[in-house]
Parts: structure tokens; C-alpha cells; sequence
């Protein structure tokens, strides 16, 4: 009778993502509400706003509701570098499914043994994301260089990863000054143009601008672009300009129209954890407790080695 009841419901879904300004994001909410309109299913969409206390009490207090409007699951992507533990029990004691989006979380394989909830990850491999972004490194500048770099916030797995991975495959030759921004092409034009109010920031030399997201190199690239016009600006804005995330209609358009010389591509993964969500409710099935999707560069690193714009890479701030 419960699981007939079950199919008589309308299955009812969460989606909370870290804030509503990066294109990723966006992305991720296309992708799942294309998804819930296929499977017809509910979704709710929320919004953290980059906070990761507001994430956690959003979520309990749907979670803690005592209607008759608990979700069948919760699928979110963490702002904070925890991943909400708590949370996830006080979900599994509610019955509720839970899913986290790109992030590796230990404590997934202790909640899958105490609670019969689908409960898993989907992630890209974040490590490989960094090691791409070595690479292109690596493609344009073959004699060695360096490279101010946009990471995104200090509690964020993702980019302390996507850094370990450029790490490992950055020539030694490549010298990479880091400095955080928190996603978004804002947080990063005000993390670039405050560093460019420093006298020390015209006299350091710069091959290459890279950011560990589309909206963040975009952001890094308006500060340059407000400059007064004159040689420095052009310096500025003559080097290649790198991201990740390379969805079709944000990074590989800038890529095509040439502001960005070269991005990641990341999947979204929001509709494909939706997908397995839901299968795993209405079959009773449990998805394998972490599944990776795979990143990949565009253009391809052969491309960029080949491309003009490695040769004509002319260092900003010397």
C-alpha cells in the first residue's frame, strides 16, 4: 500500500545551489528544471546567496516542517567546505533523499550504511579540472611565465582542488600569483581592482589571467577594461584570459568572440542527479555512492598550443 501510495503523489524535489549569479549555477537550474519537467516531478528551487548558515537553516527548516510537505529528496551544492553534515542526518532520519553536487563527501558512506535513503554524490573531478587548467598553462606558455590566478573561496573544496590540480601539471617555469574571489563575476572585479589599486600590482609581471570560473575571469577582465585607455590598459587586456566551466552559451561563446582565450568545460550535473533521485525513490534502487563526470578543455589543448594568441601573449604590469 506504501509503495502505491507512493506513485499516487506527485514526488516532490529541493535543488539548493550556492547563489543565483554565476552562470554554472544558472545552468544547474536549467538543467534541473528541464529534468523535473521530463519526469514529471515537482521542484523547488532555493538560493543561498554564498552562505552557507542561510543554506543550512533553509534546509532544516524544510526539513523540521511538521506539514505533510517534506520532499522526497534534497539535492544541493554546498556553499561551505562541511558539506552540512547535521543536515544530512536530521534528512535521513525524515526519510528524505539526499544528494550532494560537486563535492566528495566522507560522511555519505556512514549515512548509506544507518538509513535506507538514496544518498549520494555527483561531482566533476575537480582535481582534473585544475590539471587542464595546468595544462593550457603549459600550451601558452611554453618558455615559461606567469600567471595571476583567481581561486574561489578559502572554504570551498572545489577550489582548493581545481588548485591542487593545476599544481600538479603547471610547468615549474610557471610562476602563479593566487588571490580569492567568492564565484561571481562581481566578487572577482572587486578582488582585481582593489589588488590593481596597490602601487606593487603595476610592477609585477603578468602572462597570463586565469580565474577557476567563466564569471570570475570575467570579472577580473572588466576591472582591466575600466582602466583609462593608454598602454598599460592594453598590456592588461592583451594577455589571455582563462576559466572554467565552458557552457555554451557564457564560456565557449567568450572563447568564439575572443575574451576569454580558453575554458573547462563542466557538465551540470543538477539534472543528472535529479534523474538518478528519482529513479532511486520510485524503484526502491540505491545509486552508487559517488559518480564523476568528466571535464575536458576547449579548445583543446593541441588548439591553444597552436593558436595565435600564444605567440603574440604580451606580459601585463612590466
Amino acid at each position: 500500500m506504501q509503495r502505491q501510495a507512493l506513485f499516487m503523489k506527485q514526488l516532490d524535489f529541493v535543488l539548493s545551489l550556492t547563489n543565483s549569479e554565476n552562470d554554472y549555477q544558472l545552468e544547474q537550474v536549467t538543467a534541473a528544471e528541464e529534468a523535473a519537467k521530463r519526469l514529471g516531478v515537482q521542484l523547488r528551487i532555493m538560493d543561498a546567496g554564498n552562505n552557507a548558515i542561510d543554506q543550512s537553516q533553509q534546509l532544516l527548516k524544510i526539513i523540521q516542517s511538521h506539514s505533510d510537505s517534506h520532499p522526497d529528496g534534497i539535492i544541493f551544492e554546498p556553499v561551505g567546505g562541511t558539506a552540512l553534515p547535521q543536515v544530512a542526518r536530521a534528512a535521513a532520519v525524515a526519510e528524505i533523499g539526499w544528494v550532494v553536487l560537486n563535492r566528495e563527501v566522507e560522511y555519505i558512506a556512514d549515512l548509506r550504511k544507518a538509513y535506507r535513503i538514496p544518498a549520494f554524490t555527483l561531482t566533476t573531478d575537480h582535481e582534473e579540472v585544475g590539471r587542464i587548467q595546468g595544462r593550457q598553462f603549459t600550451a601558452l606558455l611554453p618558455e615559461g611565465g606567469s600567471v595571476l590566478y583567481i581561486q574561489g573561496p578559502s572554504e570551498s573544496m572545489a577550489a582548493k582542488q581545481r588548485t591542487s590540480g593545476m599544481y600538479e601539471t603547471k610547468p615549474v617555469e610557471v610562476q602563479v600569483k593566487a588571490m580569492k574571489a567568492q564565484w561571481t563575476e562581481a566578487s572577482a572585479y572587486r578582488t582585481v581592482s582593489s589588488w590593481l589599486r596597490l602601487s606593487t600590482s603595476h610592477q609585477t609581471r603578468v602572462d597570463v589571467i586565469a580565474a577557476q570560473d567563466d564569471s570570475m575571469a570575467m570579472g577580473a577582465r572588466k576591472a582591466f577594461e575600466e582602466l583609462p585607455n593608454g598602454v598599460a590598459r592594453d598590456r592588461w587586456l592583451g594577455v589571455p584570459y582563462l576559466g572554467c566551466d565552458g557552457l555554451p552559451n557564457s564560456g565557449q561563446a567568450w572563447v568564439r568572440e575572443g575574451r576569454l582565450s580558453a575554458t573547462v568545460y563542466i557538465p551540470p550535473n543538477a539534472g543528472t542527479a535529479l534523474e538518478m533521485l528519482v529513479n532511486a525513490v520510485q524503484t526502491g534502487t540505491i545509486p552508487p555512492e559517488q559518480t564523476l563526470t568528466v571535464p575536458v578543455s576547449f579548445p583543446t589543448i593541441e588548439i591553444l598550443a597552436s593558436s595565435p594568441g600564444k605567440t603574440r601573449a604580451r606580459s601585463a604590469g612590466s
